[in-house]
């Protein structure tokens, strides 16, 4: 049976609360995400649940529960490489979860307001919006310190020290250390032990990242200077160069003396606010927000791949995945005050969309058919006997005049910053 409730805190009783489970569940349910390496989704395990749980909730208890191995699964970097997630499976990612709902709390007060990955009322806007704070005030140096495969790298012992400040009961430190522990299982069935990291990918991860470099942004603070860290991203702004160069030094070793975190000393470097970037953004001296040259490129490989011809996919299909895609990516970027490099990309973005389409129509017929449909007439079909490629064809008069930007936003093939309607 479950506990209805309890009051107490830092106890793995309490992590197995009623209402703290049915919670957790419900989070879990909510974010979906893959199956772990026993291949169960959602339903399935909710079904397996409610058959177990008694027998899952007493191993629990009795220190005899093992977590599962974690499913590796590798996805591609932001700035190129592979990041390694580790994938729990669904019933570890409710237990995850209720830990960290239970955990949260005992340190979120004591966390530092310049802290931002990975907690309630923080975001990388709020990241963002600080740091353009700084610059404004003339600190326009930025110290950028890379920690290298931070989550790989996290120290078990220094970990389980700081959650053992607050958390007092064995049971409960007995659990995340198996956690920590639970070995990583590649696809082809290889399972390795791990003796450091806490594997993005679980609900946990992220709350043991932040209590790992909480010592960090004490330090930082104990110092007086100016920062923002989401995650284990971290920017410190300074007022002149020689100032920048002094912290990127000093706060490289406190980060390997203190934190037994391997630092890419050639990624970490000081340099003007405008050469570098900021969680996909780049922050100008003069105050204003663009965005960063890599995420426009990351943005600009993705369209390519979204308006694949080649793709078994029907129009409604297209339109959908690129609305999901495109709407989730302006939601983020939209707080750039400086928008030209992308709001230069619109027609360039309509043209392969058009150029999708074209391709897609497949024939001569098939093109005179659709350009009928969508108002072309007389001479102007001719275009669908052309020579020409679908690149070149989709900056045609033609093929503008029949898919021109009102009829691909009314049809939801939509470029969110540009309204301009009229071609």
């Amino acid at each position: 049976m479950h506990n209805e409730g309890t009051t107490e805190t830092g106890t793995l009783n309490a992590v197995l609360s009623r209402e703290n489970l049915q919670a957790a569940w419900l989070a879990v349910k909510a974010n979906q995400g893959a199956a772990g390496v026993d291949g169960m989704d959602i339903e399935q395990t909710e079904a397996h649940l409610k058959e177990h749980w008694a027998n899952i909730e007493r191993k629990l208890r009795e220190g005899t529960y093992r977590p599962a191995a974690v499913r590796s699964m590798e996805i591609p970097k932001p700035h190129g490489g592979t990041r390694t997630l580790g994938i729990p499976n669904v019933q570890d990612r409710l237990i995850h979860q209720a830990i960290h709902q239970h955990l949260a709390p005992l340190w979120e007060a004591e966390f530092s307001p310049h802290s931002h990955g990975f907690r309630a009322n923080h975001s990388a806007h709020d990241a963002i919006r600080e740091a353009q704070g700084f610059i404004e005030a003339g600190k326009t140096w930025v110290v950028d310190i890379d920690l290298k495969n931070f989550f790989d790298e996290v120290n078990h012992d220094i970990l389980m020290r700081r959650i053992g400040e607050k958390v007092k009961d064995k049971a409960l430190l007995r659990l995340i250390g198996d956690y920590l522990r639970a070995p990583m299982q590649t696809p082809d069935g290889r399972k390795t032990k791990r003796g450091k990291g806490t594997p993005q990918g679980g609900p946990l991860s992220p709350l043991l990242a932040n209590i790992y470099l909480d010592p960090l942004d004490k330090e930082l603070e104990r110092r007086g200077v100016s920062f923002v860290r989401y995650a284990d991203d971290i920017a410190i702004f300074a007022s002149s160069e020689r100032s920048a160069a002094r912290i990127l030094e000093s706060v490289i070793a406190w980060i390997e003396k203190n934190l037994k975190l391997p630092v890419n000393r050639e990624k970490s470097r000081s340099g003007p606010a405008d050469e570098s970037g900021l969680l996909g953004f780049r922050l100008y001296t003069d105050g204003r927000v663009g965005i960063a040259p890599k995420a426009i490129a990351r943005m600009k490989d993705r369209v390519r791949d979204l308006w694949d011809a080649r793709q078994s996919r029907t129009s409604n299909e297209l339109r959908d995945q690129w609305k999901e895609y495109i709407t989730g990516w302006w939601n983020y970027f939209n707080i750039a005050t400086r928008r030209w490099e992308v709001e230069d990309l619109s027609g360039w973005i309509r043209r392969h969309m058009r150029k999708c389409f074209w391709i897609r129509w497949k024939t001569p017929r098939g093109r005179i058919n659709a350009l009928k449909r969508l108002g072309v007439k007389g001479r102007a079909l001719g275009i669908g006997y052309t020579g020409l490629g679908a690149w070149a064809v989709a900056k045609s008069r033609t093929l503008h005049h029949a898919l021109n930007n009102t009829t691909l936003n009314n049809n939801g093939f939509i470029v969110p910053w540009d309204f301009a309607e009229a071609q």
